[in-house]
Formats: C-alpha cells, structure tokens, sequence
C-alpha cells in the first residue's frame, strides 16, 4: 500500500485532533548555548528573543561552563569526533573505561557500563538481566523509558501503588516463588519532584529477596549530600543493585548515559544489553566533558549546595505568592494548573515576560493534571529568581489563579 490520500488523510485528522483537544506540542528554537540566559525563537520565524530559562535539566550549570566546553575541544582533539562503530568490534578507547572507573567511584557501586542515553541503558537492561521465570515490579510513576524497557522483557510484569510501601510489600508477598524480583523504581520522579524512599525499598527487597533498580537521571550529582544521588540521600550507598543515570542533565547535559552496580549484573549487560551491542559508541567529545564534570563535582558541593539554596527561595517564593506546587525537596518545582490549554496559556504569557518555562499535559502527565514544570540550576542567580517570580505572579494575576484552590481553578477552566 503506497501512501495514498486516504493514508495521508488518517494522519491529518489526528494532528488535527491533537490541536483542538489543546495537546499539540511546539518547539522553540534555541539560539544560544544552554544556560540561565538564553536566545529563544518563538513562535517558528519570530526573531530570537532573550529569557530566564527556568525548565532545562541543566541543574548544576554545567551544559556551558568553561572548564567543560575546553575538556570537550580537548576531548575532540586527541580523540576524534566519533567512533564509527560498537563497544565490542572497535569502538572502545582508554576514556571510555577511565569515565565508567570514574562512574562507579563516583555513585559508589562495583562496575559501570556505558550507554549511548539513559533510555537505551532502560531499554537494554531489564531484557538482558530477566526472563520469563522472574518479576518486575515497578512504582506505577516510572518513567517512560523504564516502561518501554520493560515492555522489552519476557518476564512478568507488576506494579506498586506510587511510593506505597504497604502495596510493594504485598506484591513482593504475591511474587515471593518467582526466580529472581526486581523492585524498579525512579529516584526522583521528574514529573512530581518527589524521591522514592529508598531506605524503606532496600529494607523490604532484603526482607523478600529481591533486587532493587534506580533510576537516578533527576539526581546524579546534585541529590545527597556529596551529589551521588538518592541512594546517598536515604543512606543505602552500595545496596542498590542497579542504578541508571544519564550524563544528559546534571552531569553536563549532553548526551549518554550508564548502568552501574553490582559487577555481573554490568557484565551481563555488556554481554546481552541489545542498545549496547548495536549502537554506536559515546562520542569522545561527550566523554571528556563528562570526565571533567565529575572532577569538579569531586573537588566541591559548592554548585549543589549553592542548587539546594535556590530551590529553597524559588519553592517558598512561588508559595507565598499562592501557587499550587507538588510537595518535593528537589529542584523539579511543578506549577499545578489542571487544565492542558491553561497550561499553555500560561506558558505564552510568561514568554512575553522574558521566562521560558513549558507547559505539561497529556500525555506526558495524566488527564486533569496539567503543569508548568519548572526547574532550578545552580546556573540561576537570585536576580534571575525574582524576575521570574514577578513574571508568574502577573501572570497568575491575569488568569485569577493566586489563592485559589485546585477545585476552584478546574471549575473555571476545566480539568
């Protein structure tokens, strides 16, 4: 069947449905390097505008720091643009074991593996680990591309009631004759900004005989005390069995990711991970630069404490101004607005006031609880806080949305 008016047509309708249900998602063009200022295009064709980004994952301010960019040009120096080929046949130079050596001393586990993104290390790792005699249990808030990897795997599929201890307990009851469990949980939930009580995890899968899976992506290098992540915030260093993180956000926003833990877990993977095996190998330049992050993150906690304070202001700015926010210690600050096309409203409006922060809606987040998701970087100075926090309260003076319940806001613009 060739692509016909009629196929053309069935394609059309549901852009076109997407539009009307006020779901449809617009880029904007970035015109500068990433950091608290930026250029942006908006809408497509609209000269280039400078605003406070207040929605990146560049938490630590590292995706432009100079001493990163110079050991990315370096990087790209001595060791070529890219690999043009897998790990396994001849993609594998001395930087890459030096940052996965780098990695585990770093998260404070026994091996690390290096994957092309955090969502190839999701997609490969639980197929590679599993099989049709084991479980999976996952917090029913995962991440998306722990929900595709897991789709991947031959064994048996479960769930736990969003950070429900009560529930995981009776579901690793449930499962107590299967071969191996694997509790599968997010460390901070990017969407909500809450963390996954990791202590109370561990305590039930060594009760039960399970392992225990983190994704740390919204937490490595800034979570915990030193930056190591959530297993370091709920004190369980070295009991996590298998964690993965991307090198995509804090740890210097560009691209690629890992699984680090327990030595024959990363070694299965590094002999069965399908993502792995078939991709092409992080680029040297990526490698550098991450090589670097990691030493400036081990000579001082300055950037995440200095995020840690940031957070704080903006967290108790936004309230105090009465807002609806998800509760959370985290940088992820979700504005609750409910309603998808308020969302959007919002974020134009906010744009015309120099803040770049986007809307979330369905499906990205579940029906009726749309947001402005916003994020807080070290890169962030109090001026830059104060000037977005004058943006949000005009705006939320214009839409009647300060002080007023989350009842209150669905009844006037829907949910």
């Amino acid at each position: 069947m060739s692509y016909t008016a009629t196929v053309k047509h069935i394609y059309e309708d549901q852009i076109k449905s997407i539009r009307d249900a006020g779901l449809f998602k617009q880029e904007r063009f970035i015109h500068s390097q990433q950091a608290a200022d930026i250029e942006v295009e908006f809408p497509p064709g609209a000269p280039s505008k400078k605003v406070i980004n207040m929605c990146a994952n560049n938490y630590l301010g590292m995706s432009s720091h100079p001493e990163v960019l110079d050991a990315a040009m370096d990087g790209l120096k001595c060791r070529g643009y890219g690999m043009s080929s897998v790990r396994f046949i001849c993609g594998t130079q001395d930087i890459h074991k030096i940052l996965e050596d780098q990695i585990t001393d770093f998260l404070g586990t026994e091996a690390t593996i290096l994957f092309p993104s955090c969502m190839d290390a999701n997609a490969g790792v639980f197929e590679a680990l599993l099989s049709k005699d084991d479980v999976m249990i996952a917090d029913r808030l995962v991440h998306a591309s722990i929900i595709d990897g897991m789709r991947l795997c031959a064994a048996e599929n479960d769930s736990f009631k969003h950070g429900n201890m009560e529930h995981l307990e009776e579901k690793l009851r449930l499962h107590a004759d299967k071969r191996l469990k694997m509790v599968i949980t997010d460390g901070v939930f990017s969407m909500d900004g809450d963390t996954a009580r990791l202590d109370q995890i561990v305590a039930l899968c060594e009760k039960y005989g399970a392992m225990v899976f983190v994704d740390d992506s919204h937490a490595s290098g800034f979570i915990g005390k030193t930056g190591r992540g959530t297993h370091e915030k709920y004190g369980v260093v070295g009991k996590i069995d298998v964690i993965t993180t991307t090198f995509g956000k804090a740890l210097g926003g560009a691209s690629g990711g890992c699984v680090s833990g327990r030595k024959e877990l990363v070694e299965i993977c590094r002999q069965r991970a399908r993502p792995y095996l078939f991709s092409n190998t992080i680029a040297p330049v990526v490698v550098a630069g991450v090589m670097r992050v990691l030493e400036i993150l081990s000579q001082s906690t300055e950037r995440r404490d200095k995020l840690e304070r940031n957070t704080e202001y903006w967290r108790r700015g936004l309230t105090n101004a009465g807002f609806i926010l998800k509760d959370g210690d985290t940088p992820i600050v979700p504005v609750m607005l409910f309603n998808a096309k308020l969302s959007q409203d919002v974020s134009r409006d906010l744009f015309s006031e120099g803040i770049y922060a986007v809307g979330f809606f369905f499906p990205v987040v579940p029906q009726g609880q749309a947001r402005i998701r916003t994020q807080i970087s070290a890169g962030h100075e109090i001026q830059h806080l104060d000037q977005a926090l004058e943006a949000f309260i005009k705006v939320g003076k214009k839409y009647e949305i300060l002080g007023k319940t989350k009842q209150e806001i669905i009844d006037r613009y829907g949910a």
